[in-house]
């Protein structure tokens, strides 16, 4: 089989991954959302610690990130780039996430996104995952831009 032909159905299956772990996310379903991270995943979140080692600790910052949107979650995936392999894959794109408050007051940003998966007993899993806002040096306040 050429790389062509094998390329093709990698990135329909990983898109297909991101489309389900983004309907987790909406969801708030915990469980669902992990069964797409690799148990030794590190993460560089763009809030709170520095990094993540381990699904253990990237699974206790994401029940807190979830408890803060108590409202509908936004959870949009925009752009994606998909470089892949036989059993490393990478993907970037842009993020739109955010919620609505307990005064239903809308409150979202873009971040970049980028995740490598690594094919694992035969499953694609997030072995690295990275979001991030630019900032600006002047006021090191976050910049939330439109894309």
């Amino acid at each position: 089989m050429d790389t062509l032909s094998t390329l093709a159905p990698t990135e329909t299956e990983l898109r297909s991954q991101l489309e389900d772990w983004a309907h987790a996310v909406r969801a708030k379903d915990i469980d669902r959302i992990f069964a797409h991270y690799a148990p030794d995943i590190v993460a560089f979140d763009a809030i709170a610690q520095l990094q993540f080692k381990g699904a253990d600790a990237y699974r206790k910052h994401w029940e807190t990130c979830l408890t803060m949107c108590t409202g509908p979650m936004i959870f949009e995936l925009h752009d994606l780039q998909i470089t892949a392999g036989d059993d490393l894959a990478f993907v970037h794109g842009l993020n739109r996430c955010g919620g609505t408050g307990p005064d239903g007051k809308e409150m979202s940003g873009w971040m970049r996104m980028t995740a490598c998966y690594r094919k694992q007993h035969g499953e694609w899993r997030v072995v690295h995952e990275h979001f991030s806002a630019p900032f600006d040096p002047q006021s090191d306040k976050a910049l939330w831009l439109e894309p």
